[in-house]
């Protein structure tokens, strides 16, 4: 009997899952944008694993801890454990090649637009990387994908405007929401 390859919907956290209010390190700012919880909960049903891979560099340049990151993820998780939508997988990059915390000052593989916290699910789940789908606000997340040798690539968010042209391959949708409810439908073209 063959081992099973999972398809993953990937995803960017700040500007996707909550609101962007720049270096979301605490409780306080962290705030789910509309309609998500239900779509993360959707793309389980549909038989996805659900991936997060973030960048973190407020942890590098001294805003917040690894600590503080950890507080947050444990809060976002019991959020989306209630509605059957945590993230089967958390991937975080707290480096930055100026960090002013020299323990994270480097040029790491980790960071996106790099692939590595892609292919460290990719190992723990044995996810098809292919037929999977990147879900990002910002070009760099969809290189990440792209870089890792994903094909399906959905750009969302307020982004849309200044990264869209950087990352001409990818799907655009307004939000979270309306990307689900397009997979959902089937309007939407996959590989």
């Amino acid at each position: 009997m063959g081992w099973i390859v999972k398809k993953a919907v990937f995803f960017d956290r700040d500007g996707v899952i909550n609101r962007d209010y720049g270096y979301v390190g605490s409780l306080e700012r962290f705030e789910f944008l509309p309609g998500v919880k239900d779509a993360l909960a959707t793309i389980k049903e549909m038989g996805y694993l659900t991936i997060l891979v973030t960048n973190q560099s407020g942890i590098a340049r001294g805003m917040y801890t690894v600590d503080d990151f950890d507080t947050v993820t444990e809060f976002m998780q019991g959020e989306l454990a209630a509605r059957h939508a945590a993230f089967d997988g958390v991937y975080f990059c707290p480096h930055h090649p100026q960090a002013s915390v020299a323990a994270f000052r480097c040029d790491c593989a980790c960071r996106k637009p790099k692939p590595e916290m892609l292919f460290w699910a990719q190992k723990e789940f044995d996810i098809d990387l292919e037929h999977s789908i990147m879900v990002g606000d910002h070009a760099s997340d969809i290189e990440a994908a792209q870089n890792a040798g994903v094909k399906n690539l959905i750009l969302v968010g307020t982004h849309l405007a200044t990264d869209g042209p950087l990352v001409p391959k990818a799907q655009r949708f307004a939000d979270l929401p309306q990307f689900v409810q397009a997979l959902q439908s089937g309007d939407i073209t996959l590989y």
